[in-house]
């Protein structure tokens, strides 16, 4: 009513009444909260959590290509020094391919290809999408004839430029430092275009 003084909600003060209702009129005074507004702001995650959750996400795929990469590089010096250094009738010292070593390295790098494909693909790179097949061994080839060449770069340079030719040359130049270079080349080449996330 006009001229009555009524307490203040807000304040506990009296006001006159008409005050009160122009005041609810023009909407000043408290609003109510919606409930968009009270929803909270999803957490920003820290540089720590993203850090953490790359290393998690290369960390695993990693280990498990270093894996099947100790496996398939144990495979391949085995061969290799079996096929160069050691002869069925005469034991150990030359062996069948021992003057065409290149040869030796290729048919070697060959099988340990086809152990390291499925190895990759049913264990590494599983979770990812399975690519068109044809695609996936096409680009599989190249990479492999690219990392063979890498490989095979590093034995060459030791027997024909440095003309070393005994079993400890061989595995450090061909097996040890050819096979670093190569499975550095493969591991970036593999998960980008052999078995891409998408």
């Amino acid at each position: 009513m006009p001229g009555v003084l009524s307490p203040d909600e807000t304040t506990g003060r009296s006001v006159p009444s008409t005050t009160r209702r122009e005041t609810a009129l023009s909407g000043a005074g408290p609003r109510p909260e919606r409930p968009e507004d009270a929803s909270p702001a999803p957490p920003a995650r820290s540089l720590r959590d993203r850090a953490g959750a790359l290393v998690d996400e290369h960390l695993r795929s990693t280990m498990k290509f270093l894996v099947v990469g100790g496996l398939v590089f144990l495979l391949d010096a085995a061969m290799y020094n079996l096929l160069v250094f050691w002869h069925p009738t005469d034991g150990w010292g030359h062996g069948l391919l021992h003057g065409t070593p290149l040869t030796a390295k290729v048919l070697t790098i060959a099988a340990a290809s086809c152990l390291t494909y499925l190895g990759n693909r049913l264990w590494t790179f599983a979770d990812r999408p399975r690519p068109e097949t044809t695609r996936s061994i096409m680009l599989f080839v190249l990479v492999n004839l690219i990392a063979t060449g890498l490989q095979l770069a590093c034995l060459a340079f030791s027997r024909y430029v440095l003309g070393l030719d005994s079993p400890l040359a061989d595995n450090i130049s061909g097996t040890f430092i050819g096979q670093i270079v190569s499975t550095s080349f493969r591991y970036v080449t593999y998960g980008r275009l052999v078995f891409p996330k998408r």
